[in-house]
Order: C-alpha cells, then structure tokens, then sequence
C-alpha cells in the first residue's frame, strides 16, 4: 500500500503544482488513498521532496534530480576546502577564501536556488553575498560557518 501511494504522490506532482501538504493530502483521498496528514508529512521525508520554484513563481513540492544533489555536494565540498572565514554585515554575507578559490565557490554556490539570495559577486578569495534581510544574511552566514573548517 505504500509503494503505490508514494507512485501516486509522485504522479500527483508531476500533473499538479502543489505546494501545501493539505493539497496533497486532499488529492490523495480524491485517489481513493485513506491517510492522515501525519503520513503525508512522512512520505515527503521519505520521498524527499523538496520545494521548488515553478516556472509560474509558485513553490510547489518536486523530486530533487540527481544532478542537483550532485551539485550541492559539489558545493559543500569546494566550499569546505575553499572558505576560511564567514561573516556578515546588515544584509550582506562576506566568505573569504583562499587566494583563486572564490570564483569557482562563488559559480557552484550559484548553479542551484537559494532562498533569499539576491545576487553573489565574487573576487580572488571574497565572496560577497547579497540578501534580502539582515536576517537571512545572518542566517546564511550561520549555515555556511558551520562548514568552514
């Protein structure tokens, strides 16, 4: 009974831009699928669906393509080897690097979403991150110090 639901989930947002998991829920017991919202909420742990942007500028949940997982490792292990320092100031995060590393870390941090990242620029070893809020640059800045080693 699990497979096919999660068939079903995945065939539901292939064919519909959902983005709550009400509307999930709601199209599954349309499908004749008997679950609460608890198991919804663990198949799309388990099925890893992530939010993703939709070409109409709604998020709606998608299946992460291999590639993308490619990438953020990519990322995380330039990033790792790269950074030296992290910080940040009103609504711009600062990643330093090491000298002729910036560019590349800056281009893989580039190639996937983030939320609330207005643009990157980088230099020779200084990333500058511009984002939306002071928060969301204090927040980034957080998640990325957490890789530096």
């Amino acid at each position: 009974m699990k497979k096919k639901r999660h068939e079903k989930i995945m065939e539901l947002i292939e064919k519909y831009p959902i983005d709550t998991q009400e509307e999930l829920l709601k199209r599954l017991r349309e499908a004749e699928f008997d679950v609460t919202q608890a198991t919804v909420s663990r198949d799309i742990k388990e099925l890893r669906l992530v939010k993703m942007l939709s070409s109409g500028g709604r998020y709606r949940y998608a299946k992460p393509k291999e590639e993308k997982r490619e990438t953020a490792e990519k990322f995380r292990s330039l990033f790792i080897n790269s950074a030296v320092s992290v910080d940040w100031a009103q609504n711009i995060a600062c990643v330093k690097c090491h000298t002729g590393t910036a560019n590349a870390v800056c281009a893989a941090m580039d190639s996937f979403p983030w939320n609330d990242i207005v643009g990157t620029i980088a230099g020779d070893d200084t990333i500058f991150i511009l984002m939306k809020s002071e928060e969301k640059a204090a927040f980034i800045a957080g998640e990325l110090k957490k890789m530096v080693r």
